[in-house]
């Protein structure tokens, strides 16, 4: 198994920029493809970005590519999403998800698909 636990999430105006991390404890990282999903108030999760496990390929939702990356960091198991340009509507509850030996060189935009989750942190921001 392994557990992930998000942080950096906060309150910020619209235009500004927040870094999630989610390290990732428990077994070896470069066994899972990483993602990050979101939830608003009253939305379905929704896919927002993942990394492969290789760390070379990311797939990006059309509402965040060009202000969103994703990244991830072997040597300190954790993935990241640096989020800039941030807009009201990108307010939600933001996860990170683990898929148990995804493929190597590609990741998954399917929530079914991820084994992991971690426990969310709110990300606000403000016009």
């Amino acid at each position: 198994q392994v557990q992930l636990v998000e942080s950096g999430g906060g309150l910020v105006q619209a235009g500004g920029s927040l870094r999630l991390s989610c390290p990732a404890s428990g077994r070896t990282f470069s066994l899972y493809a990483m993602g990050w999903f979101r939830q608003a108030p009253g939305k379905e999760r929704e896919f927002v970005a993942a990394i492969s496990r290789s760390g070379v390929t990311t797939y990006y939702a059309d509402s965040v590519k060009g202000r969103f990356t994703i990244s991830r960091d072997s040597a300190k198991n954790t993935v990241y999403l640096q989020m800039n340009s941030l807009k009201p509507e990108d307010t939600a509850v933001y996860y990170c998800a683990a898929e148990e030996y995804g493929s190597w060189s590609g990741a998954t935009l399917n929530e079914n698909n991820y084994d992991y989750w971690g426990q969310g942190t709110q990300v606000t921001v403000s016009s």
